[in-house]
């Protein structure tokens, strides 16, 4: 086993250091760089930056003008001194070459050294801090839910394969996954948000503005009522795989040999279902975990922390893209990448904890 995780360390560098050569390399044709944000607002133009109408200016330095005034190749820089220019360009980093930048970069991530963002007055690492409280409530608390609802829900349709129950609620777990989550929080909105019927729930962030005054109770209680309406859009589809595979699991399981002999010797069917069936059947969901943690924390909430204005770490990618801020993008895409693949081999670990019987060190990676 040591060797199968060491092998598996060993693939995680290239693998991060092509997600990482990719994203640069796409960064470079990027329009619309920080240094022409910088422009854009000073002469007015800071409207345009979400039009991509960069002109011919590159971000990240690959299209940097060395002429003078009236002869910059960033959009919207005629008129402005060329000496100012090429300050903005060594603040930003970018009177470099691309590979040298490249290679900083790397060298400082391997380090842990993200830097600062480009137009917030603070280090990357502590602003992703900031954030990750909103994306940890949502990602714990949906995975949990999800979880909590599946699992009991698809053993149910399993035990009741074929019959009314498992029509039904197939139905509805196939309606529920179809309508997406940012579609449904939008009619939670209308009808619970003061949209146009009941004002029961708030509509921005995740605690009140006087959360600091109330008590212990009073702290959870309002925390989990700005939680309620977020949970409810997003969790209508976050259950509806884990219950559909839930089930499948448990039939497969159901119908093997020693589920027949174990009903032969007398066992009661909740006996041989949670005796025998349970820990075989759930050895693909619970591997699963870790994966569907971070698949909620990380892509499930950036339009859901949009339209219920909860500051995390999807709605701070979202805008530092917007923003070219560079070094919270790459941080951002550094740290999520390298968790995920430590996750993807946890994911793996989990199944040999779970089931002893299967060998990664006997099996190529």
């Amino acid at each position: 086993m040591g060797a199968y995780i060491l092998r598996r360390i060993l693939l995680m560098i290239p693998t991060l250091l092509g997600i990482m050569a990719i994203s640069f390399a796409v960064i470079q044709f990027a329009p619309g760089g920080p240094v022409e944000q910088v422009i854009a607002k000073l002469t007015g133009q800071g409207s345009d930056r979400l039009s991509g109408g960069g002109g011919d200016g590159v971000a990240g330095g690959s299209n940097f003008g060395e002429g003078g005034e009236g002869s910059s190749k960033y959009r919207g820089a005629q008129g402005l001194d060329a000496e100012f220019i090429a300050k903005l360009e060594k603040q930003f980093g970018f009177d470099k070459p691309p590979l040298e930048r490249f290679g900083l970069m790397l060298w400082n991530y391997a380090r842990f050294d993200f830097g600062e963002s480009y137009f917030r007055d603070i280090s990357v690492l502590d602003l992703i801090l900031e954030k990750m409280p909103v994306s940890i409530s949502i990602g714990l608390w949906i995975t949990l839910l999800s979880y909590l609802i599946s699992i009991p829900l698809g053993i149910r349709k399993a035990v009741k394969d074929g019959s009314a129950f498992d029509v039904w609620t197939s139905g509805v777990v196939i309606v529920g996954y179809a309508i997406p989550g940012f579609l449904f929080a939008i009619m939670l909105m209308v009808f619970f948000a003061g949209g146009s019927f009941f004002d029961w729930f708030p509509l921005r962030g995740l605690t009140s503005e006087n959360f600091d005054q109330l008590s212990i109770g009073g702290k959870i209680l309002d925390y989990f009522w700005h939680l309620a309406l977020p949970l409810t859009a997003m969790v209508l589809s976050a259950f509806a795989t884990t219950t559909l595979l839930t089930k499948n699991s448990f039939l497969d399981e159901i119908r093997k040999q020693y589920v027949v002999t174990a009903r032969a010797k007398g066992l009661s069917e909740r006996q041989v279902l949670y005796g025998h069936v349970f820990r075989n059947a759930m050895l693909i969901i619970i591997a699963g975990f870790p994966g569907a943690f971070i698949s909620a924390f990380f892509t499930g909430s950036l339009l859901i922390e949009n339209i219920f204005s909860l500051d995390g770490l999807g709605l701070l990618g979202f805008r530092s893209v917007l923003d070219r801020d560079y070094p919270v993008v790459f941080a951002n895409l550094y740290i999520f990448s390298l968790l995920g693949l430590f996750v993807s081999l946890i994911s793996d670990l989990t199944y040999t904890w779970i089931d002893p019987r299967i060998d990664f060190d006997r099996r190529d990676v």
